[in-house]
């Protein structure tokens, strides 16, 4: 009872206990102050955009970039961005571009996965390494031969041009569809060829249906990355007629070089679709991402 008693014995837990949450503040601080500085670097040049959007040339002159607009109902900007830019043509072209794109991708990618996981042949293995491979190698340095085999089979200055390069399905599409049909069980496939049913049956009537979350999972992402992307409808399709979103947006830079209100329209233009698109359909990114990785 004496030693229970004691100062000595009794201060001693105290102080060793009370570093303890004195850490775990520093440690919740500097994780909230990380997440504040991560949102910060997305959301200001976004603010930006949005407010210079909004504003007149007058105000440009005087404000800075983050100003209030006086009038935060001035569409008029994005009324020159929309015509003047071509925006309406131009969202044409990319809605083609996607469509096809999209659904080669789809197709390519779940065929690739279903003869990989279900089919047992010689370099199953140096496929799947293949395929990691060309990932790897920077697309940069492949595009003179890119180039020239596009245009070898005529369809340079073409819509069709982008849509066979994004078909061109990537490790990641393949990975994805791969997790999601190694959990489906195998005897699916061995009822249905009980039934009389072919490999492709069995892969359109009984594979395809259960990929739906996997397939959101590419169409958004594979969606955005087309959407987003210059480099290929840049060089491909140097036609004006046949501008994309991207490339649009950089060809209205010219006559309003110096008009940045207008120019940010134009850009809150891009950027808005691909915008309320991720919002509204984020958690099937984050759903297929988290149940490829766990099945």
């Amino acid at each position: 009872m004496t030693v229970l008693s004691s100062p000595a014995v009794a201060r001693a837990p105290r102080s060793a206990v009370r570093p303890a949450p004195l850490r775990n503040r520093v440690a919740v601080f500097l994780k909230y102050l990380s997440l504040v500085l991560s949102c910060a670097v997305v959301v200001v040049p976004l603010a930006a955009v949005l407010l210079t959007s909004l504003r007149t040339s007058k105000e440009m002159a005087t404000g800075g970039a983050l100003a209030a607009p006086h009038d935060w109902f001035n569409l008029h900007n994005y009324a020159v961005a929309f015509t003047d830019g071509n925006m309406l043509r131009a969202l044409g072209n990319t809605t083609f571009i996607l469509v096809f794109s999209v659904t080669g991708t789809v197709l390519i990618g779940s065929m690739t996965a279903y003869a990989i996981d279900r089919f047992t042949f010689r370099f199953r293995r140096l496929v799947m390494a293949l395929f990691l491979i060309a990932s790897l190698v920077p697309s940069v340095t492949t595009q003179v031969a890119t180039y020239q085999i596009v245009n070898r089979l005529g369809v340079m200055d073409t819509r069709w041009a982008p849509v066979l390069l994004y078909m061109g399905t990537d490790i990641v599409s393949i990975y994805i569809f791969l997790q999601f049909i190694r959990s489906i069980p195998i005897s699916l496939d061995e009822a249905a060829r009980l039934d009389g049913a072919n490999s492709f049956t069995i892969y359109w009537r009984i594979i395809v249906p259960l990929l739906k979350p996997a397939i959101a999972t590419v169409v958004i992402v594979k969606g955005v990355a087309i959407y987003n992307d210059f480099y290929i409808p840049f060089l491909y399709m140097p036609d004006d007629s046949l501008g994309t979103i991207s490339t649009s947006l950089f060809r209205f830079k010219g006559p309003y070089g110096a008009h940045w209100e207008v120019i940010s329209a134009g850009a809150a233009l891009v950027i808005i679709p691909s915008l309320v698109v991720f919002l509204a359909l984020q958690r099937f990114i984050y759903n297929g991402f988290a149940s490829g990785a766990t099945k």
